[in-house]
């Protein structure tokens, strides 16, 4: 389903203007068709800069050829990369002109497909070169990196070798039944398969804040009327988003804004003062919103005005929000207070003031650790489902195969449960995938990666 014959090009810089374009020409024909492009009479050297000049009767720019011969590229084939100036015009022109020599214009992710098909990265490492791309913090892009660097490539091989040495061994024992070897007895399994499953939890153990780092989470500011909730807002967004005055009721819609919180994409989302006595329509129909955003919320930072008596809409969103994810903030800490924390019945609240700035710092690594469970200590290894998925399968497999060999049962059965869970670790990497598995990763790359 997939060729690697044929010749691809495509324009491999953002869209736009720049001071630099890259076009990308990757097969068998991209040396020759660079060098007709730009009338370039020498062979190019191997990873050397090589000046030329592009001319046609629609376009002309000074182009620098980089020709990096296969196996040792990016794809694997022979590629090569035509710089010029970033005028999307010239680009067009260029990869027009390539096509016109008898390349194909790329399909999303296929330079990245074809790397992944000539064995120079695997699927893991490919998925990562997608997350690098889309990474908005420091910690995604650290996260990405580090599969792009095959470290959870690694750790799956680790798994994988110690599978296939039992299998091995199972396999061994029934190759000679008659003659009575046993090459590992069904208790030494059990134990060797549960100690691959301990494994398998550590990397596992990662994945809850892995997906919160590569997917991020909405945060929703929930509290009545002039609590201090779009101040709060406006500091946490560190711009004026939301309209803030003293009059109740100001926010009526929903007002969003996403934030790097210690590396965590977070999406806040201001709402509408939620209390008992509201009768204006607009002011109802924005309460019902405020609602609804909370219910499905990631974390809901639960807004209260400490410098007046916490009342009974105080009391009911805090008792809506008892089971939920939550921070509570109590706003307004430049001025007197009116209550403590002893008036919240032991539920901790982070003291802040969005005016000074106190406590705000404190309010996002509290933020943090409700939405992974813990401070953010380390780089996960795991961040995308599709890998949690397939280890949970290998998990379940294992666990079979683990209750099995103790019973005694004969190794066959065993052997199919690892067998299985092999078959789950290497669909993580890519060394067994369906051709629709790879249409559903590569089609949500970029044209030109």
């Amino acid at each position: 389903m997939f060729s690697v014959d044929d010749t691809i090009v495509a324009i491999a810089t953002p869209g736009g203007r720049g001071g630099i374009g890259v076009v990308r020409i990757s097969g068998p024909q991209s040396a020759t068709i660079a060098t007709t492009l730009t009338q370039h009479q020498a062979p190019l050297e191997p990873r050397h800069a090589t000046f030329a000049r592009y001319i046609t009767s629609g376009a002309a720019d000074q182009v620098i050829l980089t020709f990096f011969p296969g196996p040792h590229s990016y794809t694997g084939e022979d590629v090569v990369e035509i710089s010029g100036h970033g005028s999307p015009l010239l680009l067009r022109a260029i990869v027009g002109s390539a096509m016109a020599e008898g390349a194909r214009l790329a399909e999303p992710g296929e330079f990245t497909l074809r790397a992944f098909l000539h064995a120079r990265i695997d699927l893991v490492q490919a998925e990562a070169v997608r997350d690098l791309i889309d990474a908005v913090t420091p910690l995604q892009a650290r996260a990405a990196y580090d599969q792009l660097e095959g470290t959870l490539t690694t750790e799956i091989a680790r798994v994988d070798g110690r599978l296939f040495d039992l299998s091995v061994r199972l396999e061994a024992s029934l190759d000679f039944p008659d003659e009575g070897y046993h090459f590992v007895e069904s208790g030494d399994a059990a134990r060797e398969i549960s100690d691959i499953m301990r494994q398998l939890d550590v990397l596992l153990g990662t994945a809850s804040r892995g997906r919160l780092i590569r997917e991020g989470l909405h945060a929703v500011l929930a509290g009545r009327p002039n609590a201090g909730k779009s101040s709060l807002f406006n500091c946490l967004a560190g711009q004026g988003r939301a309209i803030v005055t003293d009059l109740p009721g100001t926010t009526r819609d929903l007002v969003t804004e996403t934030v790097d919180v210690d590396g965590i994409p977070m999406t806040f989302v201001d709402t509408a003062g939620v209390h008992a006595g509201a009768v204006d329509p607009v002011e109802v129909e924005g309460i019902a919103r405020a609602v609804a955003v909370r219910n499905i919320a990631d974390v809901i930072l639960v807004v209260l005005d400490r410098s007046r008596a916490l009342d009974a809409d105080d009391r009911a969103l805090l008792d809506r929000t008892a089971d939920r994810r939550r921070v509570i903030v109590a706003t307004k800490a430049d001025l007197a207070p009116a209550w403590d924390g002893g008036a919240l019945d032991g539920a901790a609240a982070v003291v802040a003031s969005a005016t000074t700035g106190e406590g705000v710092d404190r309010l996002r690594a509290a933020l943090v650790e409700a939405a992974a469970g813990e401070p953010m200590r380390d780089v996960p290894a795991i961040t995308n489902v599709r890998h949690v998925d397939l280890l949970v399968g290998a998990r379940a497999a294992l666990e079979r195969a683990a209750a099995a060999a103790m019973t005694g049962t004969p190794e066959e059965f065993v052997l199919s449960d690892l067998n299985e869970a092999r078959r789950q670790l290497e669909e993580v990497t890519g060394a067994r995938t369906s051709d629709d598995v790879l249409h559903a990763i590569f089609d949500r790359f970029c044209i030109g990666k």
